[in-house]
C-alpha cells in the first residue's frame, strides 16, 4: 500500500458517502460476525435478530452489546472468526483485573491497522522521513508495535526505546534527534523530569510533535508538557479489543478533539446505565463496532469510557470525540458524590508549587470513605509555599468538585513514576 493510501483515506470523502460505505461494511461484518463466531451467532439468536435486520445505521442499536466480560469468559480464542491458521498475531491485556482479554489479527488485520496509525501519525504532523522515538511498551501490549508499524507505513524511521530505562531514554533522543514520541503523557512527565534532572533543557530537542495516548489525560497537562517541551502535544486513542491504537486521533492543526477514522470503526454514544442511544453532542459512553475486522470483529463494543461526538473540522468527513473524561468503571462515589480521576488532574496541574505528579489513596474510616491526594511538591518550594500549595488543592477540589478530600504532600522526586499506563487510584478499603 502506497503512503497516499494510508493517510489519504479523508480526502474527497463526504458524510454522504462515509455512511454509504458504513452501512455496506457494517451489514457485511454483521454476516461475518453471526456466520463464523459461535458467540455472535448465540448473542445475535438470543436477542432476536439477524444480520438482515440491520437495514441503516440506526438499526444497529436493536443489536446486543459487546462487553469486556464476553471477552474474558470466552478466553482464549472464543471471540475469534477466522480458522487459526490464518492469525498472524496475538496480543493480550495484562489480566490484572481479572481473566486477560486477547486479541488476534489476520494479515489483512495488521495491514488495516497499520494503514489507521499511518494516518494518525500524519494528522498528529509526523511525515515520511522523520524519526520516531516509540516509548510505548512492547510485546502483548498493543501500543508499542501498533506505534511501530504505523511509523514504519508512513515511511518513517523507528527508534523502538519501549518502555522503562528513563536516563537511557533521554540520551537517545538527544542522539537521536527524533521528530515525533509516542509515549503515554504520565511517563513523558517523566522523561520530562529526567532531562531537567540532568541539567537539560527539553525545549532544545529535536522534538516538535508528542502523540500521546494509552490513559486519560487533561488539557492541563497538554499545556505542561508543551511549555516545558515546546512540541506540539496531540492525544490518539484505540483499545486492543477494537484494534489497538489508532482508532481516532487528534489533529495537529486543531487540537479540538479526536477524529474517529469512521470508515473503520463505527462510532455510538450511549447512556452508560441504560445502554439507549443519546443524542448526538451528548455525553455518554462510547460504544464501538469495528466495520473491517477479519479475525475478531467486535458488535457494540461497550468501552466505559466517556465522551461525546462531535462535528469534524481538520478531517470534515470524520466526527469527532473529545477527550475521554474518564470512565464509567473507574468512577469514584465519596459521600454521594462522583468524581474521576481527570478531575483531580486539572487541578493539581493548575495549582502553583505541585509537580504534575499525583496519586488518589481511597480509605474508610469508620462506616466513611476518605479520599487523600497524595501530591508531590515542585523543587526548590518553601515549606510556606508548600502548606499554601497543599491548602489551595483542598480549596480547589471542594470548590470545583464538591466533595472534601485530605492531602498529602511528598518530597519532590518521591511518588512512583510510571513507564507505562498511570495507575492514578490506589483502593485501600
Amino acid at each position: 500500500m502506497q503512503v497516499r493510501e494510508a493517510i489519504g483515506a479523508g480526502d474527497g470523502l463526504t458524510r454522504e458517502r462515509l455512511r454509504s460505505l458504513q452501512l455496506e461494511r457494517l451489514r457485511a461484518t454483521l454476516e461475518h460476525a453471526y456466520a463464523h463466531s459461535p458467540f455472535y451467532r448465540r448473542s445475535f439468536d438470543a436477542a432476536g435478530v439477524r444480520p438482515a435486520d440491520c437495514r441503516s445505521l440506526a438499526d444497529l442499536a436493536r443489536f446486543p452489546f459487546t462487553t469486556k466480560d464476553d471477552l474474558r469468559e470466552n478466553y482464549p480464542f472464543g471471540m475469534f472468526a477466522v480458522p487459526r491458521e490464518r492469525l498472524r498475531r496475538l496480543h493480550a491485556s495484562s489480566g490484572t483485573t481479572g481473566q486477560p482479554t486477547v486479541a488476534g489479527y489476520t494479515a489483512r488485520d495488521l495491514e488495516v491497522w497499520a494503514e489507521v496509525m499511518a494516518r494518525s501519525i500524519h494528522a498528529a504532523g509526523g511525515r515520511p522521513g522523520d524519526r520516531v522515538h516509540v516509548a510505548y511498551g512492547y510485546g502483548l501490549f498493543t501500543g508499542g508495535l501498533g506505534a511501530h508499524y504505523g511509523a514504519e507505513r508512513l515511511g518513517c524511521t523507528v527508534i523502538p526505546a519501549s518502555g522503562g530505562m528513563t536516563a537511557r531514554q533521554v540520551r537517545l533522543i538527544q542522539d537521536f534527534a527524533p521528530e515525533v514520541i509516542m509515549v503515554t503523557p504520565s511517563y513523558m512527565l517523566t522523561l520530562l523530569d529526567e532531562f531537567e534532572r540532568q541539567g537539560v533543557d527539553p525545549r532544545g530537542t529535536s522534538l516538535r510533535a508528542g502523540i500521546f495516548g494509552a490513559e486519560p489525560w487533561t488539557e492541563e497537562m497538554r499545556r505542561e508538557i508543551e511549555d516545558r517541551c515546546g512540541l506540539d502535544a496531540v492525544d490518539i486513542y484505540g483499545l486492543s479489543e477494537v484494534v489497538g491504537p489508532g482508532v481516532s486521533q487528534e489533529c495537529v492543526e486543531t487540537k479540538d478533539g479526536l477524529h474517529v477514522w469512521e470508515d473503520h470503526f463505527y462510532p455510538e454514544i450511549v447512556d452508560p446505565e441504560t445502554g439507549d442511544p443519546v443524542p448526538e453532542g451528548t455525553h455518554g459512553e462510547l460504544v464501538f463496532t469495528s466495520l473491517t475486522r477479519e479475525a475478531m470483529p467486535v458488535v457494540r463494543y461497550r468501552t466505559r469510557d466517556l465522551t461525546r461526538l462531535l462535528p469534524g473540522t481538520a478531517r470534515p468527513a470524520f466526527r469527532r470525540m473529545e477527550k475521554v473524561t474518564g470512565r464509567s468503571d473507574d468512577m469514584i462515589i465519596l459521600r454521594g458524590v462522583n468524581l474521576f480521576p481527570s478531575q483531580i488532574e486539572e487541578i493539581v496541574l493548575r495549582t502553583p508549587g505541585l509537580a504534575p505528579h499525583f496519586r488518589l489513596v481511597l480509605t474508610r474510616e469508620g462506616r466513611l470513605d476518605r479520599l487523600t491526594v497524595r501530591a508531590e511538591a515542585r523543587p526548590g518550594t518553601t515549606p510556606e509555599q508548600r502548606a499554601a500549595a497543599a491548602a489551595a488543592l483542598a480549596d480547589a477540589v471542594k470548590d470545583g468538585v464538591g466533595v472534601s478530600v485530605g492531602v498529602d504532600l511528598t518530597e519532590p522526586g518521591t511518588l512512583e513514576r510510571s513507564a507505562g499506563k498511570q495507575q492514578r487510584l490506589l483502593d485501600q478499603r
